[in-house]
């Protein structure tokens, strides 16, 4: 799948990057499932973190969501500190698990409203952007039946605009297209690509490697550490790949003889 946007790449690195991470590492007991990763984002990128299940994805997005203290290193968000600003990265970001996010026994517009409350949204606001949220995903019909009976696509695309419902300035994104058909797919990464032209800054994990190509800089883990971090387009000449699944096959080649 081609991108559909023609997504313009943020300048180089600034001192007011949306996400700065040096020497970032987490350790469970002897296993090191995150191991010194080191990279900046710019406000406005779209940033893929990629690699296979396993890789170290979720837990490295968790500590820079706030959701779980690093063994060592550093690393900001939205200029916050990662160890003793948590609460105020949770205020600033938006947030999509792997798994379906919302509640199925409510619906549509009763989720928007929870989880609006929840951010913290005025009241009068949160019943502006229900309705304008409503029409814009096209669930006119579908705002007062319960989410559990949405397919799984639009729920999806649902989770997605409610991350982005109170305005934060970076949202992440964990393996957000998992299980769902590639015309959903594609019209997913359309509503990130909107979200990204008005300044949002994207990080969103996945193990597709055709995703990347809608990245503008990806980064790929393998066994927790960081192993390439470029454009899609830098990388797969550095490789002499033809598309970005040569370009992993190639480093998970390379980590496996290093470790042997």
């Amino acid at each position: 799948m081609d991108p559909v946007i023609n997504h313009q790449l943020p300048s180089p690195a600034t001192a007011d990057a949306a996400i700065e991470c040096r020497e970032l590492s987490k350790k469970f007991g002897d296993f090191m499932a995150v191991d010194r990763i080191s990279f900046h984002v710019q406000p406005g990128e779209i940033f893929g973190f990629l690699g296979a299940n396993g890789a170290g994805k979720t837990t490295a997005m968790r500590m820079l969501c706030g959701l779980s203290y690093p063994s060592s290193g550093h690393a900001t968000v939205a200029g916050f500190d990662v160890y003793r600003e948590q609460e105020k990265i949770k205020q600033h970001i938006g947030y999509m698990s792997q798994k379906f996010s919302l509640y199925d026994d409510l619906t549509p517009l009763e989720n928007i409203r929870f989880f609006g409350g929840v951010y913290g949204v005025a009241e009068r606001v949160i019943k502006e952007r229900s309705r304008e949220l409503v029409q814009s995903l096209g669930l006119e019909k579908e705002a007062n039946k319960l989410v559990g009976a949405l397919p799984l696509g639009w729920k999806q695309k649902l989770a997605f605009a409610v991350a982005l419902f109170h305005r934060p300035r970076i949202v992440f994104l964990d393996e957000p297209t998992g299980g769902v058909d590639p015309v959903t797919r594609r019209q997913f990464w359309d509503m990130i690509y909107e979200a990204a032209e008005k300044g949002v800054t994207i990080f969103v994990t996945t193990h597709y490697m055709d995703e990347a190509e809608y990245c503008d800089r990806v980064t790929i883990m393998v066994d927790g550490k960081i192993e390439a971090l470029d454009t899609p387009v830098h990388l797969k000449h550095r490789f002499h790949c033809d598309n970005m699944d040569e370009v992993f096959y190639r480093l998970a080649r390379t980590a496996q003889r290093s470790d042997a």
